[in-house]
């Protein structure tokens, strides 16, 4: 009974996917990609979306007005601008009347925009709307015991002198102990592991060394090294009061192998290989997209084609502990509904987490031992991605990961490639902390 509803759903799956009009890309800007406690440290993630809403409303020609609904994906969630879509695109200059959402998926917050904004149009509440992601690593907060806001509203509660100076005596050393909301945000509560300790779990699971790990993050150094003129048509330039801000601040041109086998692991000192050399730095950025159906493109009568088309989309869950390899759970799942095999698909973006964590899926991606261990099908649909094929203009392990940016900036960076090779298909995708993974079929025409 369960086989006939699954081949039921698949055909279901498949008949929606190919009879329902694609999302397109309108067009897109995001900001710089800045390591956290750099040159983005002072402007709030609020004021990196107002950058690159504007910029992106400026550039592709679309009036505030006509915004239906703004989505943005962040992570952080700042206390002092609750609602962050809301705040920037105010800020921006969108109408009042225009609402907006903020939309939380962890590393896949910029996909969720896209993907929430693709059903909104499906389900006929407007006609465009502008996505996209922000986030200010730099900014998140300490974190302060529970035990020190307790006897800090005892304290303001205390109205004589002996009352206060009793409650001041109740505070103690550890009630100053700050805890770091960064790490707390990465440390999965289910399994208990930090992001980067489950990233050790499968370079020991699928048999990655350490050496594989340093190649792989020298070549993700060398190509986006080499892309900085590609890479600058999706880039605005950013004023800040401290400096002009033009490309990715990341990439770095004498990166060597030497370098990279000198960093010693961080999240397992004693037998581990993961290091700060292969792991994606903490960033900070912005990203925005304005998107609408495909059949709706003519209406606006805009000066430029679509960047391109999102066909179709599929996220998943995979173990917590094993986060890292949720691409090919949720890149099975959304290629049987496309009913698309991957052997059809040009160009690859995997966002660059962990190098183990990109190269895990790559085996797994390849091999159908491995794959039905996981309980995965597919075999039908997948098949070994060529490496010359991947991430052609680097990745996250020399761009950065602003982990409410990220989804969204994969699909301007595929889409713009794709364009340029002439490609006709992509497949964007990432790992997700909690154990999921999100996959989108984009088409250039």
């Amino acid at each position: 009974m369960r086989s006939e509803f699954v081949s039921f759903r698949r055909e279901y799956d498949i008949k929606r996917a190919m009879t329902q009009p694609r999302l397109a890309i309108l067009g897109g800007i995001r900001t710089p990609f800045v390591k956290s406690g750099d040159a983005f440290k002072d402007v709030p993630a609020y004021d990196l979306a107002r950058l690159a809403m504007r910029e992106a409303l400026d550039r592709t020609g679309v009036r505030p007005e006509q915004v239906d609904e703004v989505i943005f994906g962040n992570v952080a969630q700042p206390a002092e601008a609750a609602n962050v879509a809301r705040v920037s695109a105010l800020l921006a200059g969108l109408p009042i009347r225009t609402p907006a959402v903020t939309v939380h998926r962890n590393c896949a917050s910029g996909m969720e925009s896209v993907t929430t904004a693709y059903d909104r149009l499906l389900a006929g509440h407007g006609k465009l709307m502008l996505a996209g992601g922000t986030e200010n690593m730099s900014q998140i907060p300490l974190l302060y015991p529970q035990s020190f806001s307790e006897k800090l509203v005892a304290l303001q509660r205390a109205r004589k002198l002996g009352a206060r100076l009793s409650a001041l005596a109740t505070f103690r050393p550890k009630d100053f102990s700050p805890r770091i909301g960064l790490i707390l945000g990465l440390t999965d509560p289910i399994c208990g592991l930090g992001m980067g300790q489950t990233a050790e779990v499968l370079a020991k699971k699928f048999k990655i060394s350490r050496y594989e790990q340093d190649v792989f993050a020298l070549k993700s150094h060398q190509k986006a090294v080499a892309a900085r003129a590609r890479l600058a048509e999706e880039i605005m330039p950013v004023i800040t009061p401290r400096l002009a801000v033009t490309q990715d601040i990341g990439p770095r041109e004498n990166q060597s192998l030497e370098a990279l086998e000198k960093l010693k692991a961080v999240f397992d000192r004693k037998f581990g290989t993961v290091t700060p050399g292969n792991t994606c730095p903490v960033t900070d950025g912005a990203a925005a997209l304005l998107v609408c159906l495909e059949q709706d493109v003519k209406s606006f009568d805009l000066p430029e084609r679509p960047l391109g088309y999102l066909r179709a989309y599929a996220y998943a869950g995979c173990p917590p502990a094993q986060m890292g390899i949720g691409p090919v759970f949720a890149t099975v799942k959304m290629l049987r509904r496309a009913s698309v095999p991957m052997k059809e698909i040009d160009l690859f973006e995997i966002n660059e987490a962990f190098a183990c964590q990109v190269l895990s899926c790559l085996k797994l991606f390849g091999s159908a031992n491995l794959r039905k261990e996981y309980g995965l099908d597919g075999e039908d649909l997948l098949s070994e991605i060529d490496p010359s094929r991947l991430n052609v203009n680097g990745g996250a392990i020399a761009l950065g990961h602003p982990v409410g940016t990220s989804g969204a900036r994969l699909i301007l960076t595929l889409l713009k490639e794709m364009q340029r090779r002439g490609a006709v298909r992509g497949l964007a995708t990432l790992c997700v902390g909690g154990g999921q993974g999100a996959a989108l079929l984009l088409e250039a025409q």
